[in-house]
């Protein structure tokens, strides 16, 4: 290997983050003074925006000497963390072991077994909260096998957001963001994109939203009333928090398909309904503003869901 040569995984943590701000003019077509941004985070190498998260992760145990080598990375995921994970140990050399709820999508499975990662599946009941069980029974039975990431108590998962994806946002938008809209999963996506943005100017109103009930189809979500509530959320952070219903992100998943020739992952689908949802209220007001909000992936991972042969609109978005 020349000096002008670099292996794939030495630079790949690199390779994560700026991705693109992308506009969606159909969405908002007819509000007045309404623009809605969305950083299109299936352009991580990983194919998420879980790969910041995990990288930062991955980063943080190396430098404190929790990931040597012949330790095992452990954590439980509802996918697009573990995948992240599973990239990174292929590319850096390091043996990845997950607890994963059987439930989730074929395409992630496989995504999984060609990475090489081990997963041990759980009760696809029980959600993530099953795995997240599973995680902590085998970190607590072999501690020295394993190096536990436990990405919902992990501060280097928020971190990974205050410090690439709130500042690429104000980047993104020259400071004019007024509206900030994401998902609650494991809620660092959340926690630090909305803690740089306050930062940068506290007027900026920070929308959190999550399923609408326990028992949902919005994969990689928490219904933080019912499932074990991640170390690292603060409820408090948002300025408002919305429920959004299972239903409400499958047509909006086919709506960006067929409107604005986007194939977007069902969180991602989620995201824009309640965007839509705080544009429609600005602009009934009278008030312009500029919503950002995260599409956490792309469809995938969930082309083999049976709501894409659905015929017709079901459900009003």
């Amino acid at each position: 290997m020349t000096a002008t040569q670099t292996r794939l995984g030495s630079t790949l943590p690199e390779r994560i983050g700026n991705t693109p701000l992308i506009r969606l003019d159909q969405a908002v077509r007819g509000l007045e003074g309404i623009t809605l941004l969305a950083k299109a985070e299936w352009a991580n190498p990983g194919g998420s925006v879980k790969d910041r998260a995990a990288a930062s992760m991955v980063r943080k145990a190396q430098a404190r000497g929790l990931l040597t080598p012949g330790k095992t990375l452990l954590d439980a995921t509802s996918g697009n963390t573990g995948i992240a994970f599973a990239m990174l140990g292929a590319a850096l050399g390091f043996p990845v072991h997950l607890a994963m709820p059987t439930s989730v999508s074929p395409e992630r499975k496989r995504i999984l077994r060609a990475y090489g990662a081990v997963v041990d599946w759980t009760d696809p009941g029980q959600g993530s909260d099953g795995a997240i069980r599973r995680a902590r029974e085998l970190a607590g039975n072999d501690p020295a096998r394993y190096y536990y990431a436990d990405q919902y108590s992990n501060d280097a998962n928020w971190l990974a957001h205050y410090r690439t994806t709130g500042p690429e946002i104000w980047r993104q938008t020259g400071g004019q963001v007024t509206h900030f809209v994401a998902g609650l999963g494991t809620s660092g996506t959340f926690m630090g994109t909305t803690r740089h943005l306050k930062e940068r100017n506290p007027a900026i109103q920070a929308i959190s939203f999550q399923p609408d009930s326990p028992f949902h189809g919005l994969e990689g979500m928490k219904h933080m009333g019912s499932a074990i509530v991640p170390a690292i959320y603060n409820p408090h952070l948002a300025d408002r928090d919305l429920a959004v219903e299972t239903e409400a992100a499958y047509a909006m998943a086919k709506k960006l398909a067929r409107d604005e020739g986007l194939l977007v992952g069902v969180s991602a689908a989620a995201a824009v309904v309640a965007s839509l949802s705080i544009a429609r209220e600005e602009a009934a007001a009278g008030r312009s503003a500029v919503i950002v909000t995260i599409l956490p992936d792309s469809a995938d991972k969930y082309l083999s869901e049976r709501f894409w042969d659905e015929d017709g609109w079901a459900y009003s978005i």
